[in-house]
């Protein structure tokens, strides 16, 4: 055993499930909080669970377990997957599935800022959006670890048509996928929100 080792490494080479277990939980502990802090709700106001919530642009969107969004948090765990194959390849599996967690639960905790709540807002599909419940939050985190998964037991080339699959499938659908959303995140298009409410 190299002395001059990271202690997170040694500690997961020797006990890698553990500190796997225990990386994904504290992260998903943090969200958690994190949004309880910013005021969101633990559950949907409506005061009900749902296991899907089908209305794209309903009031109750990022509010129960599952909806249109959980797609695109799958397809967050397949491209975190890739860009830490691509950027990290000699890490550890583990290290990699809690940067992944890590990396999702920044933006879970970011979308859910006033900011960028308010720039959702601009979008035609998102004019009553006020963010997520936590458990909506975290529901999109496990989505995320699906779809690290998936990428890890999946060739290349499946991974790539289930990415593009998925962004058509949504796109018909429901008029709106990932790249729709960062597009009208970053640079809101009065074309594509006229588009997606069927103008």
């Amino acid at each position: 055993m190299n002395a001059s080792e990271n202690p997170l490494l040694r500690a997961y080479r020797q006990r890698p499930v553990a500190i796997t277990a225990f990386c994904v939980l504290g992260i998903l502990a943090i969200q958690a909080l994190f949004l309880k802090l910013m005021g969101q709700t633990t559950i949907c106001d409506c005061g009900t669970v749902k296991l899907w919530y089908s209305d794209p642009s309903g009031p109750e969107t990022s509010q129960h377990i599952g909806d249109w969004y959980t797609y695109s948090h799958f397809l967050h765990g397949l491209l975190f997957y890739a860009l830490l194959w691509l950027v990290a390849p000699r890490l550890p599996i583990g290290i990699r599935l809690a940067l992944a967690v890590g990396l999702e639960a920044a933006w879970e905790m970011a979308e859910n800022t006033p900011m960028v709540i308010n720039r959702y807002r601009e979008s035609a599909l998102a004019e009553g959006y006020y963010g997520d419940s936590v458990l909506n939050s975290l529901s999109d985190t496990a989505a995320t670890i699906v779809g690290f998964f998936v990428a890890r037991i999946s060739p290349v080339w499946l991974s790539i048509v289930l990415v593009v699959a998925t962004e058509i499938f949504m796109a018909v659908m429901i008029r709106d996928n990932l790249t729709l959303n960062i597009l009208q995140l970053v640079y809101p298009s009065q074309t594509i929100s006229n588009w997606q409410v069927g103008g």
